[in-house]
């Protein structure tokens, strides 16, 4: 079973999507269930994980809301305040709900690189393992399980390389670090080639291997550089060296079970 493990659904008109302005043109709508549905049928794609694109609770209550009669989405990466008062009862409240799987802080909106490491964010982590909660970010914690978005977004269009593999080798490292195949097209070029994707692509399958890499398309996003389909086709030209089973790993069972769902 195919899933992609890194998608949104968003509604203008709920007024909290701070970075969603009307100059990003095409994906300045709302995008729902039903617009992303024939893109998987097309594309053999059975199940989604849905990720926040907002910073509320609003925003992860409106997820789980669409999670609950949609039969798709496999699972719901949220948000929550980890700095609150109430950060550890809240965060017991929303694991509670159906299909919750993890939450995502939005670190690269978060000026302090060391915010992760700040003691008031302990209860909010401890919650969070005692939930089996999935935290999509990077960080390194002796209780988490993580998964690296976007493959920490290289930055493509200027071809920088080094700095960026060495960084994912020493993440790697750690066996509990997964990482996701997305989010890499609008890291690149605006008339970008497969060939400028690969060798990212073939650092992080090096460095992660088949099953701790996760495909995700980041829908609807990925249409400010070329589209599903495009994403879809550059993404198994790149993979296609490898085996059926390895291919199986990334399009879907890594994805199974790191967020502790059917597949």
């Amino acid at each position: 079973m195919r899933i992609d493990a890194h998608q949104h659904f968003w509604q203008l008109s709920r007024g909290d999507y701070g970075w969603l302005t009307p100059d990003l043109g095409t994906i300045y709508r709302n995008f729902t269930p039903d617009d992303l549905k024939p893109i998987l049928q097309q594309h053999g794609i059975a199940r989604t994980m849905l990720v926040q694109a907002a910073p509320t609770i609003g925003e992860t209550e409106f997820m789980l809301d669409i999670a609950r009669r949609t039969d798709f989405v496999a699972g719901v990466v949220g948000w929550a305040d980890f700095e609150a008062v109430d950060a550890q009862a809240v965060i017991e409240r929303l694991a509670a709900r159906d299909k919750l799987v993890g939450l995502r802080p939005m670190i690269q909106d978060i000026p302090d690189p060391e915010w992760m490491l700040r003691p008031a964010l302990q209860p909010a982590i401890a919650a969070m393992a005692g939930a089996s909660l999935r935290f999509d970010a990077l960080l390194k914690s002796p209780h988490l399980q993580v998964v690296v978005d976007h493959g920490a977004k290289p930055e493509i269009r200027s071809g920088q390389f080094d700095d960026w593999a060495a960084a994912m080798r020493t993440i790697a490292h750690d066996e509990r670090v997964y990482c996701k195949l997305s989010g890499l097209v609008t890291e690149a070029k605006s008339d970008w080639q497969t060939d400028d994707l690969r060798r990212y692509i073939d650092h992080l399958l090096q460095c992660f291997g088949p099953t701790r890499l996760m495909w995700g398309s980041d829908w609807p996003v990925v249409n400010l550089a070329g589209g599903y389909d495009r994403w879809m086709a550059a993404s198994l030209s790149c993979l296609a060296t490898l085996t059926d089973h390895e291919r199986a790993a990334i399009f879907g069972g890594s994805a199974a079970r790191f967020y502790g769902v059917a597949n």
